[in-house]
């Protein structure tokens, strides 16, 4: 989600320290890479060479070292093949020569429910029914799931992470009723769609379709009931006056990255609910805590749900802020919010298996100075057979386990601490119920690493090097906000960056080394924080992140229309795609998007001849709500109807020779 810096989450005002408190600030980080016998294994996608980084910590001095990667091993071809795309500022989407993407199931389109297919209508006078059945609004993390392993036949699921109510009603906001916030409501959340690469007209080796009706088409808003699994549920903190229990819950929300866990169901991840709630004029403790206050971030659902009105109803935000894990492969499940993963402003879930078979889940919290986490769970993955699917086979696993928050310590080294009610600074915390539920009141106490937004991770599973995009944090270092350190090591931090570590042992290990990839930005900015040491082409705030069937690292950014070609990023261009060449330290851009849109979520066919990719919120304005009365003016993509307005939308690029993405 964007990213007005204004209005972005800074909650944390805990006394933990940070790596500056307990080192040198001005020490040099060697980062250590894999060794080349894996870069020959792996081809030149291998961990990345050896490298020195210089942290700006002592911000006076002022100059970062360049990530001088090893090349590629003796005898490896190159892994990218493509030409770079220019830098652009145009309101169109920009592939390589010998690319061809197209634009797929925008927001409005029906997702293929049987009997109930309502089209989508320019001029924003859908109902809200019709929404619940159609492709929601900001399309984000996307997987593909084939059918029987097929790379021509598939479930595409995706987030829906929040709308803009300037133009998804007629009149925005102008008005507001209840109609209104059943249609934001059913905007939101998740959809499943069936697709089907058809020969014909569209290209070589066809074009992609949505398979309407179908029987696996679904959609989940935030209406649709959610057990909750795990020690939240049934917890005091959990319980509401419409659901005593405290099992049940109503709704996602605010969904943006996502996981594709290997029994083969979608983590979806609930990231800035707190903006949905309105509180009292002083919010409690632990409501600013999470980042409530009054009138939330304007959607104003609680003058017409009385949910959404945390003065009447305070446990009801508890309820939000998980992981939630839905099977596409069976319509009639109910989706679980999975609360032994903790309570975050979760951007997304992302799983590694540890060599006895149990599951490790990572995940970030985007929000400035908030943490990572990592839960090991306590059984091992179980396979489907006699008639019983991976997924339900697997469907309490997630409920039970170990949570971590990560602290990274000075020299590269770094330790997950384990989040046990009753031990040592959580003695004051009754049960797990409560530790999750105020996760981060428990990684305060315990000292986890305070980031700037992390956001989404990928799992390097041939060398279990795990890297996560750190997007940006504008209030690094000022006034009384938490100095720079070495994870962390720019203030005002408006260009983001690229972290990874690797666990000593088995993905469960407690210990692990820890370096930069990148430091984002550009080197004719004036000021050092924001010069960054990019081999290749320039960007700046990474967010998404991902490994193709190959092993090749893409990562996506997010610079908010607020900054984007401006000041320091003048010379960025749009939001882009970038493949980044793990053996040589090179980014090359892939892919430009349209005019203030976002670029997310990348998901790969089994054969890497097709990837997904989703444009969000083509022509969002600097307050991140549109004028009604002209919603066409900053973009008018995909559609470019003189009547409409611009539809974020999944774009799928296949290569005219029929070859491999990125080759």
């Amino acid at each position: 989600m964007a990213k007005d810096f204004e209005q972005m989450e800074d909650s944390n005002r805990s006394s933990n320290p940070s790596i500056h408190d307990v080192s040198d600030p001005a020490r040099r980080i060697v980062l250590r890479g894999g060794a080349a016998a894996a870069l020959a294994r792996l081809g030149p996608l291998g961990p990345l060479g050896s490298f020195v980084l210089a942290p700006l910590a002592a911000a006076a001095a002022g100059s970062i070292a360049g990530c001088a990667a090893a090349g590629a091993a003796a005898g490896a071809p190159p892994r990218i093949g493509f030409k770079s795309v220019p830098a652009a500022t145009g309101d169109r989407v920009a592939v390589p020569e010998g690319y061809t993407a197209a634009p797929f199931m925008p927001w409005g389109e029906p997702v293929g429910v049987a009997g109930n297919m309502p089209p989508f209508k320019d001029d924003a006078s859908n109902t809200a029914a019709e929404q619940a059945v159609q492709m929601g609004m900001h399309h984000d993390g996307i997987h593909f799931f084939p059918i029987e392993g097929s790379s021509s036949h598939g479930l595409l699921v995706m987030n829906h992470e929040y709308t803009d109510d300037g133009l998804l009603h007629a009149g925005g906001m102008e008005s507001w009723t209840a109609e209104k916030v059943k249609k934001s409501q059913a905007a939101h959340g998740i959809s499943v769609t069936e697709v089907q690469l058809v020969q014909g007209p569209g290209g070589p080796g066809g074009r992609w379709q949505a398979v309407r009706p179908s029987r696996y088409a679904r959609r989940f808003t935030a209406s649709t009931p959610f057990a909750i699994g795990g020690p939240a549920a049934g917890h005091p903190m959990m319980k509401t006056a419409a659901d005593p229990g405290g099992r049940l819950a109503l709704g996602t929300l605010n969904n943006c990255a996502s996981g594709m866990t290997p029994w083969g169901t979608y983590l979806s991840g609930e990231e800035n609910f707190a903006g949905y709630f309105s509180t009292a004029d002083q919010p409690t403790a632990h409501e600013r805590r999470w980042g409530l206050r009054k009138n939330g971030f304007g959607y104003r659902w609680f003058e017409h749900d009385e949910r959404f009105d945390a003065v009447r109803h305070p446990n009801e935000p508890n309820r939000f802020g998980w992981v939630v894990e839905v099977d596409p492969f069976d319509p009639q499940s109910t989706p679980v919010k999975r609360t032994a993963l903790g309570r975050a402003a979760h951007e997304g879930a992302w799983v590694a298996v540890t060599q006895d078979g149990r599951a490790v889940v990572y995940s970030g919290e985007d929000a400035r100075f908030e943490y990572i986490y990592k839960f090991v769970s306590r059984d091992k993955i179980k396979p489907g057979g006699a008639g019983i699917s991976a997924a339900r086979a697997n469907a309490e696993l997630l409920d039970h386990g170990t949570l971590y928050v990560a602290r990274f310590d000075a020299g590269g080294r770094g330790r997950w601490l384990p989040m046990r009610a009753g031990q040592g600074p959580l003695v004051g915390f009754a049960d797990a119920g409560e530790v999750v539920i105020k996760a981060r009141q428990a990684s305060d106490l315990l000292g986890g690493t305070k980031m700037d937004r992390p956001e989404w991770l990928a799992i390097d599973k041939a060398t279990r090097w795990v890297y996560c995009t750190l997007t940006n944090n504008s209030n690094r270092g000022q006034g009384s906000n938490p100095a720079v350190d070495a994870a962390n090591p720019r203030a005002n931090n408006t260009m983001g960056s690229i972290i990874r570590w690797k666990e000593d042992g088995d993905y469960d290990g407690e210990t692990f080394e820890w370096n930069h990839l990148v430091l984002a930005g550009d080197p004719a900015n004036e000021r050092a924080e924001a010069k960054g040491n990019i081999k290749g082409d320039l960007f700046a705030c990474p967010d998404g992140i991902s490994f193709d069937p190959q092993g090749g690292l893409w990562v996506q950014t997010d610079m908010g229309p607020a900054a984007m070609n401006k000041g320091e990023m003048a010379r960025v261009g749009n939001n882009q795609m970038l493949a980044c060449d793990l053996a040589t330290g090179e980014f090359r851009r892939f892919l430009v998007g349209p005019v203030n849109c976002e670029i997310t979520g990348a998901a790969f066919a089994p054969d890497s001849r097709t990837v997904f990719v989703n444009i969000q919120h083509p022509g969002e304005t600097p307050s991140e709500r549109s004028n009604p009365n002209e919603p066409r003016k900053f973009s008018n993509w995909p559609d470019f109807k003189p009547t409409g307005r611009p539809r974020s939308a999944t774009v799928v690029i296949r290569k005219d020779d029929g070859g491999v993405i990125g080759s």
